[in-house]
């Protein structure tokens, strides 16, 4: 396979298994437009190897928010340890004790639309940004400091780091008011952008970081609601477990990524490139690890791996495919 076909495959496939808010798989670039194809291709190629490699992935969670100035007095306060850690706002302003609490939620609850102490409306979020343990605290906070600057511009915010547990993280409380009264009402999307942000920021200061979803990497790790957990536990659990639209979303992305896995290596296992033939066992190394390989081939009836099939081409085909035929020049 000539350079470009891989390209385009890797392009096509690689958008779809990396930034999932892209669901229309697009036709090749025309020949003019090589340059940018293989500048895409470059950075597919980039993420499919960290991702094999199990690059280190970064958390940004929603961790709850403030329903009025009372609520938010209270994280501020929370995340500071009552003045004791430094405070960090919007404005790059850093002050401790709890003067400085006092005067930042006076800031908060006149500065734009009046806060009232209790609010039938969220009126800020609450973020954890983090990485896996031995990160550079240091360098993490400059990262979240970039971050915010890029993705809550026009918001009031604040930022504390911790680095009293075992990974370093940072607190990050954003009004969900801006300057200009538009709202803030983080989605799913957003909070990809939002790993995606983060992770460029912290390989902009040299920490190795990725923001690939769960599915992407081939997991299939489903966490259990704490209410049933508990009830389980107790006897009280009742309730037959229905599958929910959230868990048909999740089904169908982890779908989609098989597919776009099985493309993926099909093309680097048929490139003409040697880089690329050993890019596709490594792949295949990494595939057959994860969960999503193993339950793919739990689920592949006797039949499925015939040409005729309407499951060709499937994940398993792709990577015993690489698995028993050698690295040869094609």
């Amino acid at each position: 396979m000539i350079g470009p076909s891989v390209d385009g495959v890797l392009v096509t496939w690689g958008e779809r298994l990396f930034y999932p808010s892209n669901r229309i798989v697009r036709s090749p670039p025309t020949p003019r437009l090589d340059t940018l194809l293989r500048r895409k291709a470059t950075v597919i190629r980039r993420r499919i190897e960290a991702t094999v490699r199990r690059a280190p992935q970064v958390m940004v969670k929603v961790t709850g928010g403030g329903r009025g100035m009372g609520a938010i007095a209270a994280h501020f306060r929370y995340i500071s340890k009552s003045g004791r850690l430094a405070i960090e706002d919007d404005r790059g302003v850093t002050r401790t004790g709890k003067d400085a609490l006092h005067d930042l939620v006076d800031q908060w609850r006149y500065g734009g639309s009046f806060i009232d102490e209790v609010s039938p409306r969220r009126e800020a979020f609450n973020l954890t940004l983090s990485m896996p343990a031995g990160a550079n605290a240091g360098l993490l906070k400059m990262a979240v400091r970039e971050f915010a600057q890029a993705e809550l511009a026009g918001h009031r915010y604040v930022m504390v780091l911790h680095e009293h547990q075992a990974n370093p993280h940072v607190h990050l409380s954003v009004r969900a008011e801006s300057a200009t009264g538009k709202r803030l009402n983080p989605r799913k999307t957003d909070l990809h952008r939002w790993r995606e942000t983060f992770a460029e920021k912290l390989r902009g200061w040299g920490i190795e970081a990725e923001a690939t979803r769960q599915a992407s990497r081939g997991e299939l790790r489903r966490y259990e609601p704490l209410w049933r957990i508990k009830a389980r536990e107790e006897g009280r659990l009742r309730q037959t477990e229905v599958p929910s639209e959230r868990g048909r979303k999740s089904l169908d992305s982890r779908t989609e990524a098989a597919r776009s896995w099985a493309h993926i290596t099909q093309a680097l296992a048929a490139s003409d490139a040697p880089d690329d033939r050993k890019l596709a066992q490594r792949v295949a190394r990494f595939l057959r690890e994860t969960p999503l390989v193993r339950q793919h081939a739990r689920e592949i009836m006797p039949g499925a791996r015939s040409a005729a099939s309407p499951l060709r081409p499937t994940l398993m085909v792709a990577v015993e495919r690489v698995r028993a035929e050698p690295d040869i020049r094609r």
